[in-house]
């Protein structure tokens, strides 16, 4: 976690860049602007989502193993989304996501599964498992 904050803070150091230099290319690309600003914000967001999911992690009468599955499934789809958003559009001149567009997919399933593992432990609650 203490390693997805300062990437966040560094995307958006990197798009206040991009905003107020006119030969970055970023305000002539739509497309680029979306997705910058999507992964912008994902990694934001997923990052509060993963400190406040973190906390009821061990309220929850799942195993170990499990546990551990939250914990690591929700910070890495933090990683992923955002990477999916940056890295489909790096060119400038893109007109369409690349294939890394693809993790976005691998983030979605991850934080997915995260999340709904978490449900069901915490529905189970910690005395009945």
């Amino acid at each position: 976690m203490l390693i997805i904050l300062p990437t966040v803070l560094y995307g958006g150091v990197s798009l206040l860049r991009l905003l107020t230099d006119p030969g970055s290319g970023y305000a002539e690309n739509p497309l680029r602007q979306d997705l910058f600003r999507a992964g912008h914000a994902h990694a934001g967001v997923l990052l509060v989502l993963s400190l406040i999911t973190l906390r009821y992690v061990d309220e929850t009468s799942l195993s170990d193993g499990w546990k551990q599955f939250v914990r690591s499934s929700i910070p890495t789809s933090a990683i992923f989304l955002p990477a999916a958003f940056f890295f489909s559009v790096l060119s400038p001149d893109a007109a369409k996501p690349n294939a890394f567009i693809y993790l976005a997919y691998v983030g979605a399933v991850l934080l997915g599964a995260g999340l709904v593992t978490l449900g069901i432990g915490l529905l189970k609650g910690k005395n009945d498992a």
